[in-house]
């Protein structure tokens, strides 16, 4: 691809991929479903609520900028924990741009030296958001930006607030200046390229994430058995697996008198049915599988 637009790419037009890379619950999942205005990612307070690298698709004027975010970088020692580190990372040599995210509220060391370590490698530009600006008092931030302008060269330092938007705007205008002119990859018509039963899948299992408390650990995966669209695509009927790696964990989520489950199922069909625009027929199962989270066969099953 060359710098200069071809005669048949619109006028200075830009398009690229960005990876969005960042420690376990630095705001991630929130930034794009900020950027792209709707819930395409899976939040909650819980670290590693993303485990997949969930691709998102922005249309401007000028521009088309194709997001994947990863899963948190942290260091890991289990199968399925270096599993999810080794999706964030292998993401960054297929971008154009990687947006660093850090959490200035709460710092976390070992991951933010992962990610140095690893962009100091190569050879793309990298923007930093220093993220959650919100929840520290102003005369804070100009020692943070010092101190990360010193870490190593990056492309631009934008503090931001996912939550509440503050300067975005400006973030994608920085990210969208190192993109290199060309036609765009996708119609301007799509958000994602992710099927829908894999984000109904993942709006289950943020519901089990928010709904359960500490209770329930990250053993916990959403396979969707069945995805149907009846009465002329007016209604969708879904039917899905909630696994877990106890019978105590089942226990949990059933609840008592099923009451968890319930709430659940009727959490992420509110959920599904913003999401797909219709009616929503939602099954809820659970079922034991023992350690799947370390069984390698397992982890490809269910996406890993």
């Amino acid at each position: 691809m060359t710098d200069h637009p071809s005669d048949s790419t619109p006028s200075r037009f830009r398009s690229g991929f960005v990876a969005i890379l960042g420690a376990p619950n630095a705001g991630k999942s929130t930034l794009l479903n900020r950027i792209l205005g709707q819930k395409i990612s899976i939040t909650s307070k819980k670290p590693q609520t993303t485990r997949n690298r969930i691709l998102g698709i922005l249309n401007r004027p000028s521009a088309q900028l194709v997001f994947i975010d990863t899963p948190g970088v942290h260091k890991a020692t289990d199968p399925f924990n270096i599993r999810i580190v080794e999706t964030a990372l292998s993401s960054l040599g297929d971008v154009d741009v990687i947006l660093v995210i850090i959490d200035v509220a709460r710092s976390d060391p070992v991951s933010e030296g992962l990610m140095v370590e690893k962009i100091k490698t190569g050879k793309k530009p990298v923007v930093l958001a220093l993220n959650k600006i919100d929840l520290i008092p102003k005369t804070e931030l100009l020692p943070i930006i010092d101190r990360w302008s010193m870490v190593t060269s990056f492309s631009d330092i934008v503090p931001i607030s996912a939550e509440k938007g503050t300067q975005v705007d400006r973030l994608l205008t920085s990210l969208e200046s190192l993109l290199r002119f060309g036609p765009p990859f996708f119609p301007d018509d799509i958000v994602t390229d992710l099927p829908e039963r894999f984000i109904a899948a993942e709006m289950i299992r943020e519901k089990v994430f928010r709904l359960t408390g500490e209770e329930i650990p990250y053993a916990t995966a959403v396979t969707v058995e069945a995805f149907k669209e009846e009465k002329k695509g007016s209604l969708v009927r879904i039917h899905a697996t909630i696994h877990v790696e106890r019978d105590s964990q089942k226990g949990i989520i059933i609840g008592k008198g099923g009451r968890m489950l319930k709430s659940i199922g009727e959490a992420s069909r509110r959920e599904i049915e913003r999401l797909l625009g219709v009616k929503v027929f939602l099954k809820l199962f659970v079922r034991v599988q023992k350690n799947w989270s370390k069984d390698t066969r397992a982890l490809r099953k269910f996406g890993y």
